[in-house]
């Protein structure tokens, strides 16, 4: 470890001294990678400069694949973030004519859809207010018969009460009727 912490050491003082790009990648016997690049670079550029100076190729067909395809997605995002500026009405100045008309028919194209969606969305939405409303009138419905039934049960407990009222008066009259047994409550 202290052989790697000095080349690690020799590497960061020749970028400093020698003013020169540096990169070092150390793998020890039990596999851990140590390594260093100079702060004015990459270790993927400095790899890309030696693969151009040397001529040996380091990456295999698939890495060589995966660079291209990620090239081509970097160019299409490009043109779509073009696309996208000219949909918004920004850098029309160089466009011709003929790009101009492409990209109104798509404009137009695109606000149809949205207008679509739009009355798409409001039947939906008138088709479900009306099934609220029916709901709202059949809960209407059935609340006012419910209140109905309720005033008429308060109706009807009202007259049991008056009917248990007077029976209760009339057994109340035999209740504290005056007993002729007792001479002090007779009546004369």
């Amino acid at each position: 470890s202290k052989r790697r912490n000095g080349l690690l050491k020799k590497a960061k003082e020749i970028t400093v001294l020698c003013d020169s790009d540096v990169s070092l990648v150390i793998f020890s016997a039990t596999g851990k990678m140590s390594e260093y690049c100079s702060s004015s670079t990459t270790l993927i550029k400095m790899l890309d400069r030696y693969q151009k100076a040397s001529g040996n190729r380091l990456w295999d067909a698939k890495h060589e694949y995966l660079s291209m395809e990620i090239d081509r997605i970097k160019k299409e995002n490009d043109t779509m973030q073009i696309e996208l500026r000219h949909s918004k009405g920004e850098d029309l100045t160089s466009l011709h004519p003929k790009e101009l008309i492409h990209i109104e028919e798509a404009l137009e194209n695109g606000l149809t859809g949205v207008r679509d969606k739009q009355e798409e969305l409001l039947s939906i939405l008138k088709k479900n207010e009306r099934i609220l409303e029916e709901e709202n009138k059949r809960l209407t419905y059935m609340l006012h018969h419910h209140h109905l039934a309720i005033g008429g049960n308060v109706r009807d407990v009202e007259q049991g009460c008056q009917q248990k009222e007077r029976d209760c008066s009339s057994q109340m009259q035999f209740a504290y009727r005056v007993q002729p047994v007792q001479p002090n409550l007779q009546n004369k």
